[in-house]
């Protein structure tokens, strides 16, 4: 039996009203994956605003970067 089987099996015999204990357990676990994320896409884009050039950061029309990367739209 996998650990989401047994977990779902204990659910299942908890009480309804003790329930929104469990849901504010997991939503904690849950925000920490989403706060992980964050901080590292953060650090990914201070490190790209820290190393890039002036001409990393010009801009260009989506079908010219298309074109250079050989891709039909």
């Amino acid at each position: 039996m996998s650990n989401k089987e047994i977990i779902m099996e204990i659910i299942e015999k908890i009480p309804e009203h003790k329930l929104v204990y469990i849901v504010s357990f997991l939503r904690g676990f849950q925000m920490d994956d989403e706060i992980e994320d964050d901080l590292f896409c953060e650090a990914l884009y201070q490190d790209y605003l820290k190393n890039s050039t002036t001409e990393d950061k010009e801009l260009i029309p989506i079908e010219e970067a298309a074109k250079m990367l050989g891709v039909d739209l």
